[in-house]
């Protein structure tokens, strides 16, 4: 016992749980993998899974396709929509879209939304988009 006397003991410190946070990181990922596909058009995202195996539960990975945010117009401009769940985000009444101009511009304009979502820019319309229901399904009381 007299080791233990020399050590000094504490409470531990709570871990925090800050979904804000979780969601920004979370869509920084997804931003961040549009760049990769950017530069790599066959990029796919490697997920694991669990399931059933002869009765048992194991992990398995799989490859997951990754989609564009990015379309070109008919007359060659390229506009990006920024995607919060499956469905696009509206930053200003009825516009989704950001006009970029062409495909070299996208890393650029993917950055800058890489600092607003980090600068908690976009936090209004995450919350806004996940009461709409953009995420997810809701849940039916029991």
């Amino acid at each position: 016992m007299p080791v233990l006397k020399s050590l000094s003991f504490t409470a531990l410190p709570k871990s925090s749980y800050d979904p804000v946070q979780i969601r920004r990181d979370n869509f920084v990922a997804k931003l961040e993998e549009q760049k990769l596909l950017l530069k790599d058009p066959t990029h796919v995202r490697t997920v694991q899974r669990w399931t059933k195996v002869n009765g048992e539960r194991q992990a398995v990975t799989k490859q997951q396709a990754v989609r564009p945010w990015w379309k070109t117009d008919a007359s060659g401009q390229v506009v990006m929509s920024v995607k919060f769940g499956s469905k696009p985000v509206e930053f200003e009444k009825g516009k989704a879209g950001i006009v970029v101009g062409s495909k070299e511009k996208l890393p650029a304009v993917i950055d800058t939304l890489i600092a607003a979502v980090r600068a908690g820019e976009l936090d209004d319309i995450f919350s806004q988009a996940a009461k709409t229901g953009a995420v997810g399904k809701a849940r039916k009381a029991a």
